[in-house]
């Protein structure tokens, strides 16, 4: 009994130890479970701490901001009585001003972008408009306007200025220019449509913001609303740059814009046309420069070795100041006898005095008045047929004035039955302020000057009217003027070069001057056809025809160790030019000048202007 008894006791001992064992095992699982599950809510917690700070990070790196620009510093508005300006698709850096309910617009924004026929001369305080037959004129402050002495009046002040600015009533400008306009508040601004015929329009699909650049990180400019129609600018990505209705300019998603489809609008305004006088032939003009009133009695001469001309244009007038005077060689007698001839009379006006200042001659509408009307004076007492403009080397500040000396020129021609032509350089960037489209509008004729190519003061020897550069000058004139308004010069003369090798000193005075590329010093002079072809024979100098140029060249070394060049103008060199003439439909030819050509020229002239 004893021993059952201590079997039994071991065995409650063996279970109490094992029962312990268990428990203890399990209270470690579970403090181990509760650590584990710890780790893991620490995990988890760090995990979505994780998440949502990248996702912050990317929604403020990638997601769209709701920052407002201020309209206000967009459209430039600082005062009240100032108006942000949108022109068609584009925002304007100046402002306009409203004055008693009456909008004004800068005149630099009216010239340049919705009519270029109004003209301001802020020497004199005049407003004037260039119409078919007569110029309308206004002064600063005055409601009142003119138009061939006739005199109307408006319930506005027609010419405001502040300071140096003047500003232009939009109404006034629309009664001589195509275009709509909208005034909004908040911030005050007008909002100005000229471009009718053309534009790309789309539909806002939903509620959307337009935003000042491309992407959602740019700030908010305003919202437009589903169903609103946009003008569409651009496309740049997922974005396109759009033109609200009242005149903000910003990007929406691509995404956002529907019926994506280009519009034209009709309209009722009449644009203003220009007649002109067509002599209704090919013309065949040659210059005839005279120097003095004896030098007029050898015109019957001059005529007799021609063949063809239907034109003649003697050198007669030049502006000798300032304030618009001329003086005039002009002879009726001359006229007579060409008249007798057939052939017209234009006489040319130059601006070649060294007193004149270009920029104080033209900016002055009281000079130009004086300088029109003498010349209208001289054409009817001498009974000429047209003038012809040869003003050069006009300033680039002086361009807008010079195109509304040739717009009032040509009233005055206009009324008094005189065709005017006008002189152009070869078009390039540097001469583009002599305004050939609205030459090519106001003018009957715009003449290429198709030499002077390389000219006296060139640094290299050349040509003085290659091939190629007589069709660059057609082809980007005709961009400009129609074919049946131009007439493409062609030069009687040439230049003899002289080379000769600069000197170490020359040299280095020269370095970094455009002289200074270099190496030969050259000279020339204009010679005619014959006396070119004399210095060629006389050298014994071979003559070679380039086909590049289309000119016959020579070259020798003289007897004073220069190199002598010349690109030959003669019968070969003017048929190409003439060819030309021809290819392109212009209204014929000219040539500077009567005197220099061989006599084989007219028959030349004759197979093709006749």
């Amino acid at each position: 009994m004893g021993k059952r008894r201590d079997e039994n006791t071991d065995r409650r001992r063996v279970e109490a130890r094992t029962r312990g064992s268990q428990v203890t095992v399990q209270k470690r699982r579970r403090k181990k479970r509760r650590r584990t599950n710890k780790v893991l809510i620490a995990i988890l917690l760090f995990v979505i701490i994780a998440m949502v700070g990248a996702c912050t990070l990317v929604w403020i790196k990638y997601g769209p901001t709701n920052e407002r620009y201020d309209l206000n510093k967009y459209f430039g508005v600082e005062k009240e009585s100032e108006l942000g300006i949108t022109v068609n698709n584009e925002v304007m850096e100046m402002k306009g001003l409203r004055i008693d309910n009456t909008v004004y617009i800068p005149y630099e924004i009216v010239r340049d972008y919705l009519n270029g026929r109004f003209y301001f001369d802020s020497n004199e305080n005049i407003l004037l408009y260039t119409l078919e037959d007569a110029i309308v004129r206004t002064d600063v402050g005055s409601k009142t306007y003119t138009i061939a002495k006739e005199e109307y009046t408006e319930d506005y002040a027609i010419l405001k200025t502040e300071g140096h600015a003047a500003y232009i009533a939009i109404d006034f400008v629309k009664e001589y220019t195509d275009l709509d306009y909208v005034v909004y508040e908040q911030p005050g601004r007008v909002m100005i449509g000229t471009d009718f015929e053309e534009r790309v329009v789309a539909d806002v699909k939903r509620n959307t913001e337009v935003r000042l650049r491309g992407g959602v990180k740019s700030p908010i400019l305003t919202e437009v609303s589903k169903g609103d129609t946009v003008r569409v600018i651009e496309e740049i990505g997922d974005w396109k740059k759009i033109c609200t209705a009242d005149g903000v300019v910003g990007y929406v998603k691509s995404s956002r814009l529907k019926k994506e489809e280009k519009i034209t609008i009709d309209r009722d305004f009449q644009e203003q046309t220009f007649s002109n006088i067509s002599v209704g032939k090919t013309i065949n003009l040659a210059w005839h420069q005279v120097t003095s009133q004896t030098a007029n009695n050898s015109v019957l001469e001059v005529i007799a070795n021609t063949k063809g001309l239907t034109t003649i244009s003697p050198t007669w007038f030049s502006v000798v100041d300032n304030a618009g005077n001329i003086s005039s060689i002009a002879s009726s007698t001359y006229v007579n006898y060409a008249h007798q001839s057939g052939i017209d009379v234009w006489a040319l006006v130059d601006n070649f005095s060294d007193n004149i200042d270009q920029l104080e001659l033209l900016s002055h509408t009281s000079a130009r008045e004086n300088l029109v009307n003498q010349l209208i004076s001289e054409a009817l007492k001498s009974g000429i047929d047209g003038i012809n403009v040869d003003f050069e080397q006009i300033p680039t500040e002086a361009g807008e004035h010079y195109i509304q000396f040739i717009r009032e020129l040509s009233v005055k021609c206009r009324l008094n039955n005189l065709v005017l032509s006008v002189d152009n350089y070869v078009p390039m960037g540097y001469n583009a302020h002599y305004h050939r489209e609205e030459q090519g509008v106001v003018a009957d004729y715009v003449i290429i000057m198709g030499y002077d190519e390389h000219y006296n003061g060139s640094f290299e020897a050349g040509s003085v009217a290659s091939y190629d550069y007589v069709k660059s000058g057609i082809e980007e004139t005709l961009k400009d003027v129609p074919a049946e308004k131009v007439v493409n010069a062609m030069p009687f003369y040439t230049r003899l070069w002289k080379e000769v090798p600069k000197t170490e000193e020359e040299l280095e005075s020269q370095e970094g001057s455009e002289a200074g590329l270099y190496e030969m010093k050259v000279t020339s002079e204009a010679l005619g056809m014959t006396a070119a072809r004399n210095r060629v024979n006389s050298a014994g100098a071979e003559i070679v025809w380039d086909d590049k140029v289309k000119q016959n060249y020579a070259e020798w070394q003289g007897a004073d160790g220069a190199t002598y060049k010349v690109w030959l103008e003669d019968a070969s060199s003017l048929e190409a030019k003439l060819q030309l003439m021809k290819e392109y439909n212009l209204a014929g030819t000219a040539a500077w000048k009567l005197g220099f050509e061989t006599s084989d020229i007219w028959d030349l002239i004759l197979k093709y202007v006749n």
